[in-house]
């Protein structure tokens, strides 16, 4: 990357970061933020490979969108980002958060078919179609530490029986129409994330 690109991008982050201070200006000190803005920056630092800038980010989003799930790619940088700060334990918790978010996304990260999943899904980020757009390969020369490190860490117990308790509780909702039992599922869908 030429010096002149890193400027474009650094600009890029800047005026993200502008746009968001004035909306929370404009809202008396809380975000609306319905386009989504807070979601774009993560990329960015991941062209520039300023983990440090990506890490302050990520505490900012954290500290002012607490409650905020985020979208399966933006967890995926927010992954990316931790793992290259030495945050091992936080991006498996953000990759599993990922994962949880749209179950193919590891595979389209790995080039791997993306075969569908008989199970439920709670919206249009949750489905195969949802990645047709995503940018990020584990042949990419600057990812090539991560793409080793999320080989690793997916072929592990840890993940290999999260994700797998994942998917049979999704499938179990897919089915279930008991509004009882199906609080109870979702339930220990959102335990599952807390454990891990």
């Amino acid at each position: 990357m030429t010096e002149k690109q890193a400027e474009k991008i650094k600009l890029k982050i800047k005026k993200i970061k502008s746009e968001l201070a004035a909306d929370k200006r404009r809202w008396g000190g809380f975000y609306d933020d319905s386009r989504g803005l807070r979601y774009l920056a993560p990329q960015y630092y991941i062209k520039l490979q300023d983990w440090s800038g990506g890490l302050r980010y990520l505490n900012w989003f954290h500290k002012n969108f607490p409650d905020d799930g985020g979208f399966p790619d933006f967890l995926f940088e927010l992954a990316i980002i931790l793992l290259k700060s030495g945050k091992t334990k936080q991006a498996e918790q953000m990759i599993f958060r990922s994962f949880c978010s749209n179950t193919y996304i590891i595979d389209k990260f790995f080039d791997k078919a993306l075969i569908p999943i008989e199970k439920y899904e709670n919206s249009n980020i949750d489905i195969p179609e949802y990645l047709v757009d995503f940018k990020y390969r584990s042949n990419n020369a600057n990812l090539s530490d991560f793409s080793c490190w999320l080989e690793e860490f997916v072929n592990s117990e840890k993940f290999k029986n999260g994700s797998q308790k994942f998917i049979e509780i999704q499938k179990l909702l897919k089915k279930e129409e008991d509004r009882e039992l199906r609080g109870i599922l979702l339930n220990q869908l959102r335990e599952l994330k807390k454990e891990f």
